[in-house]
Formats: C-alpha cells, sequence, structure tokens
C-alpha cells in the first residue's frame, strides 16, 4: 500500500530537487518580505506570509520526493533473504 506512493513519488528526482529549490527560494523572497516589513510597512508582512504558503509546499513535496527516491532505493535492495535454520550446511 505505501511501497506503490513511495515509488512515484521518488520516480523523479531531478524534478523533486527542482520543486525543493524552487521552494527555497520562495522561501528565502518570503523571510526578505518579512523582514522588510518588520521595518517598514506592515504589508510587506501580510506578502511574506502569503509567500510562505506555498514555499513551504513545494520545498516539502520536493524534500518528501528526494527522501522517497532515497527510500525506494533502501526498499529495492531489501530483497527477500534466505531464512535457513540449519546453520551447520
Amino acid at each position: 500500500m505505501l511501497k506503490p506512493l513511495i515509488y512515484r513519488l521518488g520516480s523523479n528526482p531531478k524534478l523533486s530537487l527542482t520543486r525543493f529549490f524552487r521552494g527555497l527560494a520562495l522561501f528565502v523572497l518570503a523571510v526578505i518580505f518579512i523582514a522588510l516589513g518588520y521595518y517598514t510597512h506592515f504589508s510587506l508582512q501580510i506578502i511574506g506570509v502569503v509567500i510562505l504558503i506555498p514555499a513551504l509546499f513545494f520545498a516539502v513535496w520536493g524534500y518528501s520526493g528526494i527522501f522517497a527516491n532515497r527510500f525506494s532505493q533502501v526498499l529495492k535492495d531489501m530483497g527477500p533473504k534466505n531464512h535457513d535454520p540449519d546453520l551447520w550446511k
């Protein structure tokens, strides 16, 4: 049930990295607007908070894709193991 979602999220790591960097850039822009609004007009803070919402969405979406790609590689390497109880073979 969870494996197809992990494989689908991690199927395109370059796109996930692009989404993460876009979210990170929007986050930096939002922090700049919030800081400018602290020293000048308060409406810049509101603009910063509005930009912060999609920034966090894209950053989390991209990071979850990156994590899913790495985790799917771990799942792929964990194949079924032969549990033979006879140690003296």
